[in-house]
């Protein structure tokens, strides 16, 4: 199992989980752009009951492509983006990668709403690349 530790910028929120990654991704939508500040937010998925948060968070939610709810965390004190849930994947919370104490581990398999990816962003690798979220099935 991996630990994975990290925090905010101003320290009073940290987190901790024992956990495989489910998924270690690479998401374009308009909302992890809004959410992050920037032009697409990296994010590891691990089952929601491994992580622990420590310090008060707030929760900003709103409305995803599926027209189901999605949340995201943030610190109240500094801003930075935490997690995020989505209805629509039950038990799984993304941990934004740049919140953690050693990211260099990560490696996104791919990219998801591709669709709204700024024109300007190529990434290298072999990742995957989805125009929307990829669904089961």
């Amino acid at each position: 199992m991996a630990k994975i530790e990290g925090g905010c910028s101003c320290g009073k929120v940290r987190y901790s989980a024992d956990a495989e990654p489910i998924f270690a991704g690479v998401c374009h939508c308009k909302s992890c752009q809004k959410t992050t500040g920037t032009s697409y937010s990296v994010v590891v998925a691990i089952p929601a009951p491994a992580l622990t948060i420590t310090g008060d968070t707030k929760t900003y939610d709103s409305k995803g492509d599926t027209g189901q709810s999605t949340h995201s965390t943030f610190c109240p004190n500094c801003g930075s983006p935490i997690t995020g849930t989505a209805d629509v994947m039950q038990g799984v919370v993304m941990i934004r990668a740049g919140t953690m104490d050693d990211s260099s581990w990560v490696k996104p398999s791919m990219e998801i709403y591709c669709d709204s990816k700024m024109p300007w962003v190529a990434l290298g690798g072999e990742l995957k690349s989805f125009p929307k979220m990829p669904m089961p099935g």
